[in-house]
């Protein structure tokens, strides 16, 4: 790969020169060396440079860009090359919503390292939206996402596993201690403690509401299914959460499930990948999401 796009990744990144030579085993002068030919090869400065700073300009964020996705593609066809005469190992960049990436993901990567010690995951957890950009431009080998996203007909898409949202609320309030059957439309008055927009859970959120007409008197925003649970548990109001996120909770009566004759409402996990070639890593991490079902489908404990 070409040494002056480490370099200059490496200094966006960074934003110092010192500590860029540090990290790539240089001396300052040959990376300032570096990304001097590297803005005469390209005929623009790509850096503002002061005694405090190293930031990119405009045509550095759009290098950058670009140059991240080179490094990813280069480091993705190395590995294809050399899986050709070797066994299942090396790093597997793996992307996941907060949901799976928090209470599936673990379960699934201590799976693959009791059989295959030598693969390297590196897990990024995010939103949907940002975990399908991620593999978009080739900065994950795979996600796994709920919901919908931008650009899908780019990707390789495969349904693998379905999860139950369950409308969830302290043991203490109201409609944890009604007796009558509860509907959707009682649920309109209360508060909602709900993700930010863009994740999976918003959207299963925005469908119920959708569904049955629903507008709650008050929406509270978190960015974290843990937030939320601590919310609801401290009576701020009611959330739509994944049974997978909730085992705990429910085992030791943190929580409340709220029945309501409607729900709960199915949503599927999508595998996501951008590329038809798949080294044997990469592989053997779909191969398990698809075959063990019991890791990747909410039981009762």
């Amino acid at each position: 790969m070409d040494q002056q796009l480490q370099v200059f990744v490496t200094v966006a990144e960074k934003q110092n020169f010192s500590r860029t030579a540090e990290e790539l085993h240089m001396t300052q002068p040959a990376v300032s060396q570096y990304i001097r030919t590297f803005e005469d090869n390209l005929g623009v400065r790509l850096l503002e440079r002061t005694n405090k700073y190293v930031r990119l300009n405009q045509a550095g964020d759009i290098v950058y860009h670009h140059a991240k996705e080179i490094i990813g593609l280069y480091t993705k066809m190395e590995r294809l090359v050399d899986d050709l005469t070797n066994k299942a190992s090396g790093p597997l960049t793996i992307g996941a919503s907060y949901t799976f990436g928090e209470y599936v993901i673990p379960r699934i990567i201590a799976k693959m390292k009791e059989n295959y010690p030598e693969i390297k995951p590196s897990i990024t957890i995010g939103n949907t939206a940002k975990i399908a950009d991620l593999i978009m431009h080739h900065q994950l080998d795979v996600g796994i996402v709920e919901g919908h996203f931008k650009n899908e007909k780019q990707l390789k898409i495969e349904e693998f596993a379905e999860d139950y949202m369950v409308i969830v609320a302290s043991p203490g309030h109201p409609l944890a201690k009604e007796t009558k059957e509860i509907t959707v439309k009682d649920l309109e008055r209360q508060t909602w403690i709900l993700r930010e927009l863009g994740s999976g859970t918003r959207e299963a959120a925005e469908k119920v509401f959708q569904r049955y007409d629903i507008t709650p008197a008050d929406i509270l925003n978190f960015s974290s299914t843990q937030s939320i649970k601590v919310a609801i548990e401290e009576g701020l109001g009611i959330s739509l959460i994944s049974k997978w996120a909730l085992q705990k909770e429910l085992k030791n009566g943190d929580l409340a499930v709220i029945d309501v004759k409607e729900l709960p409402l199915t949503r599927r996990f999508s595998i996501v990948t951008s590329s038809p070639f798949q080294t044997k890593a990469l592989q053997v991490f779909i191969e398990l999401l698809r075959h063990n079902k019991k890791l990747t489908v909410y039981t009762e404990e």
